[in-house]
């Protein structure tokens, strides 16, 4: 029964306008909520804005620009709408006619620099990606994880694709793509914090990249049809960035059936990674999230 009421009422919790008032129940939801977030620092006062931070990166080099996103998500600068995350539900039916509901959180748009006002989604190399997904408690989306988000988003931006060219990891790139999206942002009347999708590649965790750990792997960017642009790929190497990705964190716990599992238990699991995987089980999917890292945090006195 108590499985029952918190599936129920996390149901309730995100898919109504307002949040009903139903007790102690309510309470015991809010507060696994709030759980899956804690570790994300609280953002200081002080932070920068998404265009400030645009603004002081522009000059820099790929690393340094790459040391400036880092430092500043893990100062917990990124918009309070990213820690208000959304559930997305995957079921399967399997040969013994059971079905397994797993309900995994998102966050409701792709990380971004900056405070609800004035934000930047921040295209960011593989390494800094799941070093901050690892710190906040988070891992990378799979392939079918991805397309689930987009089933049930509720607003679906149409893809910006820009002219390809050397241009394509700069700043001003990012800006001048942030620009589209924040046009369509303000023609359309969803609220901040809705979960959204269509308007960036997400970096995904895959099993090709288990004989390919220097590749990085994108997929996505969705028509309105549902098919996406980019089929999944590992052409890349690693370190590189475009304007076109995003990088949208998944919590590492989920519920199935109600029960709280560690993700990483699930996509290794031969039965129910087939859930949240079309490739089955994700091997090495530890290791693939936590990849060492050549970058460092500079001192809390640095300007980023």
């Amino acid at each position: 029964m108590r499985k029952k009421a918190l599936k129920f009422l996390l149901i309730l919790i995100f898919c109504l306008p307002c949040r009903p008032a139903i007790g102690t129940e309510l309470a015991d939801v809010q507060a696994f909520l709030i759980q899956l977030v804690k570790e994300i620092p609280t953002r200081p006062r002080s932070a920068l804005s998404g265009s400030g931070f645009a603004k002081n990166v522009s000059a820099m080099d790929k690393s340094e620009r790459e040391q400036a996103i880092l430092t500043q998500f893990m100062r917990g600068n990124l918009p309070d709408f990213l820690r208000r995350l959304k559930p997305v539900q995957l079921m399967s039916k399997f040969e013994d006619g059971k079905t397994i509901a797993v309900t995994i959180f998102v966050m409701p748009d792709y990380l971004a620099i900056g405070s609800d006002r004035d934000f930047l989604i921040t295209p960011m190399t593989l390494r800094i990606a799941t070093e901050i997904a690892i710190r906040f408690g988070f891992v990378l989306p799979t392939r079918k994880i991805v397309d689930a988000i987009f089933e049930q988003s509720e607003f679906h931006f149409t893809p910006n694709p820009m002219p390809p060219g050397p241009q394509m990891g700069s700043v001003a790139y990012f800006l001048k793509h942030a620009q589209k999206i924040e046009e369509q942002r303000r023609t359309s009347a969803y609220p901040l914090g809705a979960l959204v999708s269509g308007h960036k590649k997400d970096v995904v965790l895959t099993n090709r990249l288990a004989g390919a750990l220097g590749k990085i792997a994108i997929y996505g960017w969705h028509w309105l049809s549902g098919i996406p642009i980019q089929p999944l790929s590992t052409i890349h190497g690693k370190n590189y960035v475009d304007y076109s990705h995003g990088i949208r964190l998944v919590s590492d716990t989920v519920l199935i059936d109600g029960e709280p599992r560690s993700i990483y238990e699930v996509l290794e699991d031969p039965k129910l990674a087939t859930i949240l995987s079309d490739e089955g089980p994700i091997r090495m999917v530890r290791q693939l999230m936590t990849i060492r890292h050549p970058y460092s945090i500079r001192p809390a006195s640095a300007s980023f």
